[in-house]
């Protein structure tokens, strides 16, 4: 069964610049799609960013041309680089995979201060 592990969140100022990292294990030849997605205090869970695997990618309009979504396949780990941050990106970053089944990760808090 793949399992997801999100690292790289915590504090940045607005403006600064953070890299999320998602690590998968388990299965991990199941894996197509991945994505982020996030949920803000008392936000509906939302798609911030997905990677399907033919390198198509897709954002929310809130982040285009700030944040970046990239795949290392040899890495099992797909990456979220987030620049120009906002205090309204403040949220709980999910990584999600498509398999069979969807798999989500435990998330990673990233906080933006102004």
């Amino acid at each position: 069964q793949v399992q997801l592990v999100e690292s790289g969140g915590g504090g940045v100022q607005a403006g600064g610049s953070l890299r999320l990292s998602c690590a998968a294990s388990g299965g991990i030849f199941k894996i197509s799609g991945m994505a982020w997605y996030r949920q803000g205090p008392g936000k509906q869970r939302e798609l911030v960013a997905v990677a399907t695997s033919d390198g198509i990618t897709n954002y929310a309009d809130s982040v285009k041309g700030r944040f970046t979504i990239s795949r290392d396949y040899a890495k099992n780990t797909v990456y979220l680089q987030m620049n120009s941050v906002k205090p309204e990106d403040t949220a709980v970053y999910y990584c999600w995979a498509a398999t069979p089944v969807s798999v989500w990760g435990k998330g990673t808090l990233v906080t933006v201060s102004s």
